[in-house]
């Protein structure tokens, strides 16, 4: 199946698959398949619920479920909860460097967390080809929003750039800190670098509502949801 969602784009839509969210359910995905695609093409395409993997880019279309949302948070707007003052106040020590190319000790941690957090999920076993694979697109630069413990790294935060956005590919972290919330701070610090380069989005993924692991999206306020092909805007929620 081929579907023209706009001039010069075209995707094909995959055959089903089990959900890698919601167990008893299938997916299939519209996958762009022919367009000159650049930051600025896929700055488009995340405004109206793209992701990517790699170089290919896809959104979720499923007949019969609708639970997976994108979210993006207003970069200008947004104001830390309680909880995440808490998050960067312990986390004062840690210092924030921004990357453009894998080196060993990214992969190290990349493995270490894959092996801690998700041993039973579909990046395991970890590999050093499977995240190149998975991070770098052909006709985008890469960003690592990394936190540091002196020479330590503790977090990686792949971050696409586009001319209005930061886009949150992955993050990893050291499972041996807890404490710190890393996953947490990561967002936060994606947020922080979005509105020092004057974004005005940071796009989190899907929401997919019955998923635990993923409703922190929520918690960013303000924040949209791409429902039924418009972006609603909520004010309100958990932080």
């Amino acid at each position: 199946m081929s579907v023209n969602l706009l001039k010069g784009l075209y995707c094909g839509l995959t055959k089903p698959f089990p959900c890698a969210y919601l167990p008893e359910k299938n997916e299939q995905l519209l996958v762009v398949t022919q367009s000159p695609m650049d930051a600025e093409r896929y700055e488009m395409l995340l405004s109206m619920g793209f992701r990517r993997n790699g170089s290919d880019v896809y959104r979720p279309y499923c007949h019969q479920c609708q639970a997976c949302e994108s979210v993006r948070v207003d970069v200008e707007q947004f104001m830390p909860g309680r909880r995440q003052r808490r998050v960067l106040k312990k986390n004062t020590d840690l210092t924030v460097r921004i990357e453009h190319q894998f080196q060993p000790h990214h992969f190290d941690l990349y493995c270490r967390y894959i092996n801690a957090r998700h041993h039973d999920g579909g990046m395991f076993p970890p590999s050093e080809s499977q995240l190149t694979h998975f991070a770098k697109a052909s006709w985008l630069p890469m960003t690592l929003i990394c936190l540091y413990k002196g020479k330590r790294l503790l977090a990686c935060a792949i971050t696409d750039e586009t001319p209005v956005a930061y886009s949150a590919l992955y993050t990893f972290f050291d499972p041996d800190e807890d404490k710190r919330s890393l996953g947490t701070l990561g967002v936060l610090t994606q947020l922080e670098a979005a509105k020092s380069r004057g974004k005005k989005w940071l796009y989190l993924g899907y929401q997919i509502d019955a998923c635990q692991k993923m409703n922190y999206k929520t918690q960013y306020l303000p924040f949209e949801r791409y429902c039924d092909g418009a972006w609603q805007r909520f004010t309100e929620g958990a932080s």
